[in-house]
């Protein structure tokens, strides 16, 4: 088979949508062997996430052609042309979209939607962003032959905004990265510590500081903590929400037991995980949720907020609270810091929830799911 796929994720994005793409891609290329994976891109940028993909036998880099097309234009309409050329079997848009002529390509085609949160918090999107997500990612999902949902809340919500029938849509959950699995000494954990100048006990939240990932909570919950308890956020600052942030916690007088990480090196992520006492993710709204699975793979304990998808991400292993309630979120941390909480017996669980979460088994249904496109294009003709 030869498979296409959307690649500007994957060459040019390094946290979320970037992560599912290179996972799918290589993952796909490491269980079929004797398949061709061709990922468009309209570019390619060194990175070293890429590496390991760039290493396999059968992935192809393809750049537009020297005339026609270029940039985001070639990415929307001329790649069809080049699917076309190089006798693609399927094409897999990774993160939301498909080009926007696919139907008349001649080639059947996917598309996984990551969730549709400029429908369900719009108050956290620009207005020309949110309409134009709403054309390219709506018509994407009528167009697709197929859509795979990262989550029940993100099929359900694809329904419910775009009218789509729901036999249309296979729910297939990712994995995270193999590094999470590997638990590190306890030499290893001090010597990170040390080198990041970690504190000695804290609490860790990693994502976009923006007012839906609700960092908010977390620092609210922070001020009614022992003291000896710090908070380590990771992620950049989105839209100028962090001074949001230090301003409250300025109030609330936690400052200097918050440090904020910028840029980490990827390969340090697992380690902060593991060095962490407990994993906060309070956010407001997701389509999954992996650093769910990644605090859970790293065998921490995770404290996450109803109201979205997180109970799918950390099922019965994790605890959740209101995200509005500091109070809740304040009582939950603290059972989990003082032993009241079971701790080995959560995160052994926790654990053993995430093994669902297995890259052999998304590979599978995702070929599963291509099968499925190819029959209802051919259906069609």
């Amino acid at each position: 088979m030869i498979i296409g796929f959307d690649g500007k994720r994957a060459v040019s994005n390094m946290t979320g949508l970037g992560n599912y793409s290179r996972l799918v891609i290589e993952r796909l290329a490491l269980e079929n062997p004797g398949d061709r994976l061709l990922v468009y891109t309209p570019a390619l940028k060194s990175n070293p996430r890429l590496d390991p993909i760039k290493a396999l036998h059968n992935v192809e880099f393809h750049l537009p052609p020297p005339q026609g097309f270029k940039g985001s234009l070639w990415r929307t309409f001329g790649v069809t042309n080049n699917l076309r050329a190089d006798k693609v079997d399927v094409f897999h848009g990774l993160s939301n979209e498909l080009p926007l002529n696919i139907r008349k390509s001649g080639v059947p085609s996917v598309v996984t939607m990551h969730d549709v949160i400029y429908r369900t918090m719009p108050e956290c999107y620009k207005p020309i962003d949110r309409t134009i997500y709403d054309f390219k990612y709506g018509r994407s999902c009528r167009n697709a032959d197929r859509i795979i949902a990262v989550s029940e809340r993100t099929k359900q919500d694809v329904v419910r905004f775009y009218g789509i029938d729901p036999d249309r849509i296979d729910v297939i959950y990712q994995g995270c990265d193999e590094s999470f699995k590997r638990i590190w000494s306890s030499e290893e954990l001090s010597a990170l510590k040390t080198r990041l100048n970690l504190p000695h006990r804290y609490i860790l939240q990693v994502g976009t500081i923006e007012r839906r990932k609700n960092l908010e909570l977390t620092v609210r919950a922070l001020s009614s903590l022992p003291k000896d308890v710090e908070l380590v956020v990771i992620g950049r600052d989105h839209h100028g929400y962090k001074p949001v942030v230090e301003k409250l916690a300025r109030e609330l007088g936690v400052s200097s037991r918050i440090h904020y990480y910028s840029g980490l090196d990827f390969k340090d992520l697992p380690g902060v995980n593991q060095a962490a006492e407990v994993i906060a993710y309070p956010s407001r709204y997701e389509g999954f949720g992996i650093p769910v699975v990644e605090g859970l793979e790293s065998m921490r304990p995770v404290v996450a907020a109803t109201g979205s998808c997180l109970e799918e991400a950390g099922g019965n292993a994790s605890i959740y609270v209101n995200p509005d309630s500091p109070r809740e979120m304040a009582q939950a941390l603290t059972s989990l810091l003082d032993g009241t909480r079971d701790v080995p017996a959560m995160t052994a669980a926790g654990k053993e929830y995430a093994s669902r979460f297995d890259k052999r088994r998304m590979a599978s249904d995702i070929k599963t799911t291509y099968a499925k496109a190819i029959d209802t294009f051919n259906a069609g003709k």
